[in-house]
């Protein structure tokens, strides 16, 4: 079953954007005069010129942040001056979002008046190299990550990430109400947002809206307010889709659960469990079972195929 979420995907972010959203976290900072922060980070990936500042220019990475280390500093610093100057000019000249010195290493006032004028951005870490690399890639993949919008609300219940779907006034928040109650959190009420990354989903809330739930015949509730903040999730990976269903449709469901029906998000598949909504059935009682279950299956305990095999041992007696 697919969603009919609409795919988006980001194709660039710029330097400034960058630094605005994840500067503070890897402690950036600009060396020279702030020129070409509009330039455009094109992959969520980041490179290290060793080979272009060896004169190996060829399927250079110039859709990537560049990063220099100790390796490329001490090799520039080998180079006789008139060398020096050439190589760094050579690597400007392919043209790349920007250049982050890691270990706060000054760079070489020449080379930083060539990056200048070629309107490439030099930006200066503490860190290692190697973590800086790591926490760019990750910040890097989370920004270029194809997202999509779903209807439906998202609670972390003991560990596991529920989507509750539904059509409209089949009882999702009123739902999420009794979860909160037995002890789940809040991810986001009515418009869910999900990324893909690698080959997770990660669901939360637009910022304006998190924590808050709407209720029919009530209105909109601050979820803090009401169960304190350990109610309220930012963020959660998505484990199980629930889609709640017409009491009409209660014989139409799966009772054995021996075959887990599959939801398809963007280009994952999510474990997904039909709930028929009927007077007198506690919907989020069910939920929390299907999550529990969903844990013990993820252990390999299947309460399905255990009894599914004593049912062929009674039928076939040795």
């Amino acid at each position: 079953m697919a969603a009919g979420g609409k795919r988006k995907v980001i194709e660039h972010i710029t330097v400034q954007e960058f630094l605005d959203r994840h500067g503070d976290d890897l402690h950036l900072s600009i060396q020279h005069s702030a020129v070409g922060l509009d330039r455009l980070i094109r992959e969520p990936a980041v490179n290290r010129p060793g080979l272009a500042l060896a004169d190996f220019v060829d399927y250079f990475a110039n859709k990537r942040i560049q990063v220099l280390g100790n390796s490329e500093k001490s090799y520039l610093e080998k180079l006789s001056p008139a060398l020096r100057l050439a190589r760094f000019e050579q690597l400007c000249d392919q043209d790349f979002p920007c250049l982050i010195i890691a270990r706060d290493h000054p760079l070489d006032p020449d080379l930083c008046e060539i990056a200048r004028r070629k309107k490439i951005p030099v930006i200066s870490s503490p860190f290692p190299t190697m973590s800086v690399l790591n926490a760019a890639t990750i910040r890097l993949e989370q920004e270029f990550a194809p997202r999509t919008l779903l209807h439906g609300c998202m609670v972390d219940y003991r560990g596991i990430g529920v989507l509750i779907m539904g059509p409209s006034g089949s009882g999702k928040s009123e739902t999420a109400i009794g979860l909160l109650e037995k002890g789940a959190a809040l991810v986001a009420d009515d418009v869910v947002n999900l990324k893909q990354i690698g080959g997770d989903l990660s669901a939360t809330a637009k910022d304006f809206a998190r924590g808050y739930l709407e209720m029919r015949g009530i209105g909109i509730i601050n979820v803090a307010n009401l169960y304190g903040l350990s109610a309220i999730r930012p963020e959660k990976r998505l484990d199980l889709v629930v889609e709640l269903k017409p009491a009409t449709d209660l014989n139409k469901v799966d009772r054995l659960g021996i075959s887990q029906k599959k939801f398809q998000i963007l280009d994952t598949e999510i474990p997904l469990v039909e709930i028929p909504v009927a007077a007198g059935r506690d919907t989020a009682r069910l939920i929390g079972v299907a999550a529990l279950n969903l844990q013990l299956r993820r252990i390999g305990y299947d309460m399905a195929d255990e009894f599914n095999q004593r049912l062929l041992a009674q039928m076939n007696p040795s």
